[in-house]
C-alpha cells in the first residue's frame, strides 16, 4: 500500500505543475491595445503607430475597434516589421463600441509597426476614437 502512494504521489505532483504552466501561459494569451488614436471628420486618413516596445508586440491577430461615432473604413494597411504590408479593402461600416473581425498576422506571429486606416466619419460626428489591439 504504502509503494502505491509513492509512485503515484510523483505523477500527481508532475500533473499539478504541468496544469500550472498551462494555466500561465493561456493567461498571457489575450488583446493588448497597441495604439490609439483620435481621428477626425475632416481628415480621410489616419496612421497610428504601435505603441511602447515594438519588439515585444508579436501578436497573432490583430482588430481594430471604434469609440464615439460610427465609422466606415475603406482601406487598412498593417505595416509589419520584415514582412510586406498588408492591405485589407472594404471591412464596412464599424459601429461605436464594436469591432472588426480579426485579421492573421503573417506567419505564426508577427510585430506590426503601425496601421494606415482611410475612413470617413459618418451622421455627422466630428471626432472618433480608433484603437489598433494585437492578441497574443
Amino acid at each position: 500500500m504504502k509503494i502505491k502512494n509513492l509512485t503515484t504521489a510523483p505523477l500527481m505532483v508532475a500533473s499539478f505543475v504541468l496544469m500550472g504552466a498551462v494555466g500561465s501561459a493561456a493567461a498571457a494569451e489575450e488583446w493588448t491595445m497597441l495604439g490609439e488614436q483620435t481621428i477626425k471628420s475632416i481628415d480621410p486618413s489616419v496612421n497610428i503607430n504601435s505603441e511602447g516596445n515594438r519588439w515585444e508586440k508579436d501578436v497573432k491577430w490583430v482588430k481594430l475597434s471604434a469609440e464615439g461615432a460610427d465609422v466606415q473604413i475603406d482601406k487598412v494597411v498593417l505595416h509589419w516589421d520584415n514582412r510586406r504590408d498588408d492591405t485589407v479593402s472594404d471591412i464596412g461600416i464599424l459601429k461605436s463600441g464594436g469591432q472588426t473581425a480579426a485579421k492573421d498576422a503573417p506567419g505564426r506571429k508577427g510585430r506590426l509597426t503601425g496601421v494606415t486606416v482611410q475612413y470617413k466619419i459618418l451622421n455627422d460626428a466630428k471626432t472618433a476614437k480608433l484603437k489598433v489591439w494585437g492578441y497574443d
